[in-house]
């Protein structure tokens, strides 16, 4: 199907009617697949090309050639970013709910979005969508071997919710130029990091306008008002063009490695400070942080103290070293034990013990005991 659009206004909409089809598509039944390679270009009012749509059963089907298209200038504002990411109106999608994989939204025919796929069978919807790449932005390792038996390649660029740096920008936006979509992006729960990823994918592949970006991160993605920083990063930030990604020096690591010990110790102490908030609301996100996850953040956290003690530097350190860093890495994995029982079904709550109160207390006093001496 063909439309010939007079105006601007017409473009817009009709860019949001086919991208709500593309939506429903991944939300409604996971083996549909896009049988005409669709070419989504820009429109006159800057939407995108409106083509039309065939279904059948099976994979995903997305032309592996890479264009060339005109990255949209950050938008001038005088509000804030969420504010603005109402101006674009789209259609009311409720997003897709799968074993193991919820809050997916199917944005483009190269760009998927939601939750940390958190089992075999959940990679496995992945691949059966056609998906290629898997850009994690979550501070949790990704299961990268059980991916790869899949045919799943894993990029891994950590993000906070404060906002993408422009670092993070240039490996994401490289992610997306020169590795081999579709694409599913996610964070832990699918709603602030890997909607505001998968936007810069949008802006920087697709040649999304930034308002229609930002409307996709708020009206479907639900990506809160309290993370003005990610929406600032889609709707102000200087995206590079596609020399400066092609120039900048990234090796689309599939877990991110760090320098040393001090390096990952910045990073696990974010996490570690997210466990405490849980804990102190006995193992309740708190209001203001209700998107917090204490099983994911210990995971996390056990994750790189155990790294640290495979790094090459930490040899150097003295026995008194070693045997801190493995009291502290045993509490933690009590810590993870206990949450991975006690979590209550469906939530991000966890039935407080005696247990788990003791385990957090023992991985807490460790790990000031070692500070004490290693970093104090």
């Amino acid at each position: 199907m063909t439309m010939t659009l007079p105006n601007s206004t017409q473009w817009a909409r009709a860019a949001a009617a086919l991208a709500a089809s593309c939506v429903l598509a991944c939300s409604s039944a996971p083996e549909l697949r896009m049988v005409e390679q669709r070419e989504l270009g820009a429109g006159p009012g800057g939407g995108l090309q409106p083509v039309g749509l065939q279904m059948d059963s099976g994979a995903i089907v997305v032309s592996a050639s890479r264009r060339s298209v005109h990255v949209p200038p950050p938008l001038e504002l005088t509000g804030t970013v969420y504010e603005a990411a109402a101006a674009v109106a789209l259609p009311d999608v409720p997003p897709g709910q799968y074993p193991g994989i919820v809050n997916v939204y199917r944005l483009s025919d190269t760009i998927i979005t939601g939750s940390e796929p958190h089992d075999a069978e959940a990679l496995g919807q992945l691949a059966a969508w056609g998906v290629k790449t898997v850009l994690s932005v979550d501070g949790k390792v990704p299961d990268v071997e059980a991916a790869t038996a899949l045919g799943l390649r894993y990029v891994h660029v950590p993000i906070r919710y404060r906002g993408i740096t422009d670092d993070q920008i240039l490996k994401i936006a490289k992610t997306f130029r020169e590795l081999e979509g579709p694409f599913y992006v996610h964070c832990f729960h699918g709603k602030h990091r890997g909607p505001a990823a998968a936007a810069i994918g949008r802006v920087a592949l697709d040649g999304l306008e930034r308002d229609h970006a930002i409307a996709e991160m708020r009206q479907w993605c639900s990506t809160a008002s309290k993370y003005e920083g990610l929406y600032s990063s889609v709707a102000l930030s200087d995206l590079p063009t596609a020399e400066e990604t092609a120039a900048y020096e990234f090796d689309f690591a599939s877990a991110m490695s760090f320098e040393g010990v001090r390096d990952a110790m910045v990073v696990l102490t974010r996490s570690w400070d997210e466990v405490k908030l849980v804990a102190k609301n006995g193992w309740k996100p708190s209001s203001e942080h209700p998107d917090i996850d204490a099983l994911q953040s210990a995971t996390h956290v056990s994750q790189l103290m155990n790294a640290c003690g495979e790094m090459e530097e930490s040899k150097a350190y003295a026995a008194d070293f070693h045997e801190m860093l493995a009291e502290s890495q045993g509490h933690l994995g009590d810590v993870v034990e206990f949450l991975q029982r006690g979590r209550v079904e469906g939530t991000s709550e966890f039935l407080a013990s005696e247990g788990l109160d003791a385990a957090f207390r023992a991985a807490k006093k460790s790990c000031l005991t070692c500070h004490a001496v290693y970093r104090n």
